[in-house]
């Protein structure tokens, strides 16, 4: 039995949920002079800076941009077949008492973001640390971690995989449902 694919959001559907998103996060902190975005690598850091575009565009801020890498504060990075190969750490700024919100693409057991978490106090203790997630896959939790801001719910089942699409690496914004 082959995959089955089920489109779940559309271009611009995509761009309408981080133009949603980027107005919560203005609402939410105002002109970004303590708030840093700060991308999950690999996937989270085209979340992060669509939202640096899209808050450029809407009001004209510049807000500070950064990306994590969670490769080596994972729980289960120990348990891999394969040699682990990392992503870049890109914070060369401090985030000493700095707001930051942690964007990533897809939130599911919650193990990603809490290494990301773990990753990031290694760089200072930042006064808060708000989640965002273009797209949150509902009752599939390992960990009691919740998004502040979400995209978009989606109930799953465990044989489902939801894959996020961009222009950037795929040529094309769009998000599917995977069936195994």
């Amino acid at each position: 039995m082959g995959l089955q694919e089920r489109e779940i959001l559309n271009e611009a559907e995509v761009d309408i949920l981080i133009s949603r998103m980027t107005r919560q996060l203005i609402e939410n902190h105002n002109l970004f002079e303590n708030s840093i975005l700060i991308g999950v690598q690999p996937r989270g850091i085209y979340v992060a800076n669509r939202l640096k575009q899209k808050l450029k565009e809407l009001s004209g801020i510049d807000v500070t941009t950064g990306a994590i890498d969670t490769t080596f504060f994972r729980d289960d990075f120990r348990r891999k077949d394969k040699p682990l190969l990392p992503s870049v750490n890109n914070i060369d700024f401090s985030i000493e008492s700095k707001k930051i919100i942690l964007t990533d693409d897809v939130l599911f057991s919650g193990r990603t973001v809490r290494a990301a978490m773990d990753a990031l106090m290694t760089y200072g203790r930042p006064s808060s640390i708000e989640l965002l997630v273009l797209v949150d896959r509902r009752f599939s939790r390992n960990l009691p971690i919740e998004a502040n801001y979400v995209g978009k719910y989606i109930d799953t089942l465990s044989n489902e995989r939801v894959e996020v699409m961009w222009k950037e690496t795929e040529n094309i914004d769009k998000v599917i449902l995977v069936k195994k």
